[in-house]
Order: C-alpha cells, then structure tokens, then sequence
C-alpha cells in the first residue's frame, strides 16, 4: 500500500498562492469526492484521500495500491488555477515513511508557524471527520491519523514544546498594544464569527476595550459569539457604512473574494479625520484588499506578516523539539511496521483459505471411513499424515527442485518457517 502526501504551507508558499488552494470545511466533502473521481481515472481506483486545509498549509493526504503523485499535483493545480510547473515549485511531496512523519509533525505543532501550537490538531481532526462524511478515510488513513493523534498527544504531555508559545490571538493584541496607547479607549469590530475570531476576540475582551462588534453573514452565529462577550452583532451589509466607527478591526471569514476594499477604507478614514486604523486579516484568502496596507494611517497586518511576533519564545521551545522528534520516530517505525503487515494480509489470507481447503478435505475423507466401519485410531493417523503432507509438500517440493545458487536460501527459508523452536 502507498501513502503519499502533497501539500504547501507559509514556508513554500506566499499567502496569495495559498490563498488560492484554501478549501473550506463545508466545501471538503464534495472536493474530496471530485479528487478521488479524478485519480480514479489515472489509477484504476479510488484512492483514500484527506484535505487539511488551514491559514497557513493545503495538505492532501493519499493512500493506494501505488503513488500518484503527478496525477494529485495535476489535479491541485487545475482546482487553484494554476500551472503544475509553478505550483510544483511551491510544494513537497512526500512518500510512505517520511509521509507518516510529516502528518505526526503536523499533529504535534512542529510544523507549524507557532511552534507546538495546538491549534492545527483540532483542525486536522476536522479533516478527517470531513474524509469520513464524504467515505473517502479507508483503513490506511484512518490508521495515519488515529496514530498521528496519539503522537501529538504523548508530545504534549511528556514535552515542552507547547510552552512558551505565543499564537496568532496573542499577537495581535501585541501588535495593537504598540499603536494605541491604552485599549481600553479603542472599538474593535470583528469581521466573521468563526473559530479563529472566537479565539482573537477572547484575547482582547481581556483588555476590556471600549466597545467590541461582531459582522457577520449569519446574524444567528453573530449574536452567540456577540453574548459571549457582551459585543454588539451587525450584518455583513452594514460593514462599508460603519467601517469608520471602529478602531481596530480583525477579519478572519471563509469568503473566496476580499470583503474589504480599498475604496471602503479610504472613505473610513476620511470619516475618521485619518486617525489610524488598525486591521489583522487573518482570512486565507484574504479579506482586506492587500492595497489597504498602502495607506498611510493604516497599519494592516496578515497571517505572514504575524510571523515575527510569534516566533517570540522560540528558543526556549526548541530544546523540546529532540524529545519530541523522538517520540515522532517511534511512531513512524510503529505505522511502517504495520503498513507492511498490512501488505501480507492478502497472502495470509490466501494461506488460511488453502489450509482449510485441506482441512476440509481430510475431514470428508475420515468421516467416511469411519461411516464404513473403519478403525478409528486408523482414520485419524490417516488424517493426521494426510494434513501433513499437504502441508509439507509445496516446501520440500522447493527444496529439491531449488537452482544449486538458491538452494541455501531455500533452506534457510523453509527451516525458518518449519523448524522454529516455540518460545
């Protein structure tokens, strides 16, 4: 059975790029299922397959009886609008073990932006449910990532690779703690109510600023994250009109085009009398036209731009990261070992199938010998030499029929599997 991995992330690729291979989670059941219509074409069957997809990676996860990775990169190519030749020089590809290796780093926060943060093992657990729905996790993958979860937790739990670390939330109120003087004085308007604003807004509700809003296209997932933290909840409609009212704003949405353009900015701030603003687009892709940034009273930040502050703490959680490369290994020889087991099973099966052809055979010619009245001490001695020469005569049919330059492996071979002394 072959794994293979393909992906990019905030290392190989810019945030544009990435931006264009950011599938949403209810959109990952339907994409999973054109993926594996498509591969299915080039390889004679469906292959398991799981997408991971995140601020900061696109990540496709396969198993089958053989690796396509050419045809997967082909295939993400043409869902993102690109060539494979430029996208080829923004990915990586990965096979079998160092596949297996690269999904417990992922697991574990090695991988990520924020060194051990834990974010990115809730949202590749979302992943696989979503390879569930759409019947795309078979028994290869299922094993990957129910190993890669145990891994992650045993690093967590036996390193200190989580401490120290600052996210993407933390680092934002970093940020907008060096442009205003005091939170307390700013409103803040959270553009999108998901899990990622829910984080960011938790982080400055702490600061106790002035006044928080919510826009949101569902008013009903608005107002019940807006309870949460006493916040007004507006609709999305209303964000080009109200825009100047706010101080700070922090979007992170799922939408596939900017939200915030670069004209609604310009008039915000003239409202304003050009006082600053200040904007995170956490959204991948993004949310805030990137001319926004142009502006001179506008101190926009994206997911990369984010990178220098969450580095902070790094060094002290590098001398975790040997422990935890440890406990990633022994996982990786674990699901190898059982990839190759996982090999022999059709054989296994077929030697089980046979010894009870035999078996079957045997007992039909005892049962009727001892119906003609035959001794039956007799019939089972026959069983018994018949059951062991039909398991004995494929092997010494090898042995004397093996090439003088094989035979001493032959032997080995059979002594190996006949001769082993019980334990």
């Amino acid at each position: 059975m072959a794994v293979w991995t393909l992906g990019l992330n905030h290392t190989t690729a810019p945030l544009d790029l990435r931006g264009r291979f950011a599938f949403a989670v209810d959109k990952l059941v339907p994409t999973l299922q054109g993926l594996r219509r498509d591969l299915s074409q080039r390889i004679s069957q469906e292959p398991e397959a799981a997408i991971l997809s995140t601020c900061n990676r696109t990540e496709i996860y396969c198993a089958a009886d053989q690796a396509a990775t050419k045809d997967t990169l082909h295939w993400l190519a043409q869902t993102g609008g690109v060539s494979a030749a430029e996208l080829l020089a923004h990915t990586y590809v990965l096979e079998g073990n160092e596949a297996a290796r690269h999904a417990f780093r992922v697991a574990s926060g090695l991988d990520s932006m924020v060194l051990g943060e834990a974010q990115i093992l809730g949202q590749l657990k979302d992943a696989v449910r979503a390879a569930e729905q759409a019947g795309a996790l078979g028994i290869t993958l299922n094993q990957l990532f129910q190993r890669s979860f145990a891994v992650a937790k045993e690093v967590r739990s036996s390193t200190e690779i989580g401490a120290h670390s600052i996210s993407m939330a933390a680092a934002s109120v970093r940020l907008a703690s060096q442009l205003f003087e005091d939170l307390k004085d700013i409103r803040i308007l959270f553009v999108g109510a998901g899990e990622m604003n829910e984080l960011v807004a938790t982080h400055f509700a702490a600061k106790q600023p002035k006044s928080m809003a919510i826009a949101n296209r569902s008013l009903d997932r608005g107002e019940l994250l807006a309870s949460r933290f006493g916040a007004e909840v507006m609709p999305l409609a209303d964000l080009p009109e109200r825009l100047h009212e706010f101080d700070a704003v922090i979007s992170c949405t799922a939408s596939t085009l900017p939200l915030i353009g670069l004209g609604a900015v310009e008039r915000a701030l003239k409202k304003r009398k050009y006082r600053p603003m200040f904007m995170v687009d956490l959204a991948v892709p993004r949310d805030i036209e990137p001319e926004v940034k142009s502006l001179e009273d506008v101190y926009l930040y994206t997911v990369d731009d984010l990178a220098s502050v969450v580095q902070a703490g790094q060094a002290q959680r590098q001398a975790a990261v040997a422990d935890a490369e440890i406990i990633i290994n022994a996982g990786v020889q674990s699901f190898s070992h059982w990839l190759g087991q996982r090999d022999a099973v059709p054989l296994i099966q077929q030697l089980q199938n046979q010894a009870d052809a035999w078996r079957e055979a045997e007992l039909a010619r005892a049962r009727k010998l001892l119906a003609r009245g035959d001794d039956p001490i007799a019939v089972m001695e026959a069983l018994s030499k018949g059951l062991t020469q039909k398991m004995l005569h494929g092997a010494l049919a090898e042995l004397r029929g093996a090439a003088p330059e094989h035979r001493e492996q032959t032997m080995h071979t059979v002594q190996r599997v006949f001769l082993r002394k019980e334990r």
